[in-house]
């Protein structure tokens, strides 16, 4: 078989094979393929990450059958109670990526500082940050969780300590993502050319393209937020809430909160609307984490039309201060987000 010399539709046919079936490998590759100067080195980093999250994913399914559930009897540099399988999570994505020599360091939630990887060495392009397992406290109860993930490009300034890797704003990632561990599992990711999703075929072990190009409707029917804290959101937050339930967007909207983070966003993407994590009282700073929750969330919502806000500015603009530092976010589709802003003040 002779393959095409210029990426098009005849090219796309025969990388998706016979049976029309296109892997998340497959896809990057390609996209890949159509950019000069491509290495081949990001395909090799997202492995890592796949491979990752089917080892959790095939953990997640066990849960309730094996020793997986429940507190694992520590907390975690947030202060949180570690569940069993966030452990699990955790070592499995930094063992995973720690084989990735074009990694120089990672973050996660679950450590207090980075860990370099390769660091040092010429070949290491990216630091990867990631939150686990968002939701762990809901496995429990069998409600969905997720994997969220950000990449970032080595500093061009010359530098190399671990700030100046991993404190970059989200508007510089190279690529971000999430996987939702639900009824089926999804990897849904961008790197800046769209949101594509990916879904875990395990009769073959491979993440399958399943949802090309998701573009988030421009107005949806739902919002989500954690009702039981609505007395203590800021004025703006309580006002907009107030004015999406009478009505005042010209359509009724229902109310969907799941309680984890990625599933709730999930639902938002596909279907459109609002996801609103406000500040209160005892978190004024928000609760989200902005490196590896609020920025690929945001990365992914503005690659598929819709945008995100910390009640302030746009979230990829942030220049973070911190590893873990938290934010707000209120995240959504088009006419959700500007009805927002104008109860803002923006």
């Amino acid at each position: 078989m002779t393959v095409p010399n210029e990426p098009g539709a005849d090219f796309d046919r025969f990388q998706r094979g016979e049976n029309g079936l296109l892997t998340v490998q497959q896809h990057i590759l390609r996209e890949q393929g159509r950019s000069p100067g491509a290495t081949g080195e990001f395909s090799w980093l997202l492995s890592g990450i796949t491979l990752a999250t089917k080892m959790i994913a095939s953990r997640v399914r066990q849960a309730g059958l094996t020793d997986i559930i429940g507190e694992y009897g520590r907390s975690n540099i947030q202060g949180e109670k570690q569940q069993k399988l966030d452990v699990y999570a955790n070592e499995t994505l930094l063992h995973c990526l720690s084989w990735r020599d074009s990694i120089g360091f990672v973050a996660s939630e679950e450590n207090e500082l980075p860990m370099a990887v390769h660091h040092g060495s010429p070949s290491a392009k990216y630091a990867v940050v990631f939150d686990p397992l968002d939701g762990s406290s809901n496995i429990d109860v069998n409600v969905s969780v997720g994997t969220t993930f950000s990449v970032l490009r080595r500093p061009d300034d010359g530098r190399e300590d671990v700030s100046a890797w991993v404190l970059q704003p989200g508007k510089v990632q190279v690529a971000a993502g999430y996987v939702l561990y639900g009824s089926s599992t999804m990897l849904v990711y961008t790197t800046g050319n769209g949101v594509h999703g990916f879904t875990l075929d395990p009769a073959v072990g491979a993440y399958i393209m399943s949802h090309e190009n998701i573009r988030m409707p421009i107005q949806g029917g739902y919002y989500s937020v954690n009702e039981a804290y609505h007395n203590e959101f800021p004025e703006m937050y309580r006002a907009y809430l107030d004015h999406i339930r009478k009505g005042g967007l010209g359509k009724r909207y229902s109310t969907r909160y799941i309680g984890s983070m990625v599933a709730d966003f999930h639902r938002t993407l596909l279907k459109g609307g609002v996801f609103l994590y406000p500040p209160t009282a005892e978190s004024p700073g928000g609760k989200l984490r902005l490196l590896y929750e609020a920025n690929p969330i945001a990365f992914l919502a503005e690659q598929a039309g819709g945008s995100a806000t910390d009640g302030r500015g746009r979230i990829l603009d942030i220049q973070p201060r911190s590893i873990h530092q938290r934010t707000p976010l209120v995240v959504g589709s088009q006419k959700e987000m500007e009805a927002f802003a104008k109860f803002a003040g923006k």
